[in-house]
This record gives structure tokens, sequence and C-alpha cells, in this order.
């Protein structure tokens, strides 16, 4: 893995970098990614498991669809979220574990 980076080397995926922990900076949608994160979920579920509701749940599911965070599959009347791909995972899972270590 490349730890070093040239600043110089690519200013657009720093822009891109920063628009997606921008939309990963609020606490429930760091939650909505870790639920996401163990599979696809129904936006009910999400609300049960994190106990707020579901416009404050399709908010934040709104804001990360913009970021191209989670896709959504309408099965019915319902829609499937899921995460677009597993860095997203890994980013969130890899930041929460970092602010539970003792500094």
């Amino acid at each position: 893995m490349r730890t070093e980076v040239d600043p110089t080397e690519a200013p657009a995926d720093y822009e891109s970098a920063g628009e997606l922990l921008r939309a990963l900076a609020a606490p429930l949608r760091i939650a909505i990614v870790m639920e996401l994160a163990a599979g696809p979920k129904y936006v009910h579920q999400i609300v049960e498991t994190l106990g707020v509701t579901q416009p404050l749940v399709s908010q934040h599911l709104r804001v990360l669809r913009g970021a191209g965070i989670v896709r959504g599959t309408r099965s019915g009347r319902e829609i499937s979220y899921s995460l677009i791909d597993d860095h997203i995972a890994h980013i969130v899972t890899d930041a929460v574990n970092h602010a539970r270590e003792e500094h």
C-alpha cells in the first residue's frame, strides 16, 4: 500500500476525497455506513437499529447517495440501500477504531 503522496500529483483527487469526507462528517451518517457495511438494509431496518426517525434516516441517505457512497435498489414499495464499494466501509471502520484507541 502506498502511504507517501506527492501533493502536486492529483489535486482533483484531493477535492474528491474532501467531498467524500464531508459527506461522512455527520455521526448518524457514519452509523448508517457501519450498518450497511454488514450488508444491504431497508430504511425501516436502519431506523429500528439506530433508534432515529424515518425522515431523518432518509435525509442522511439522500446525502450519502448524492456523494456516491450508497445506492438504493427498489423492491416493490421499499428501497434496499447498500454501499457502493467496500472502500467506504474500510474508511469508516478505520476511523471508528482509531477514535476508540487511547491516545
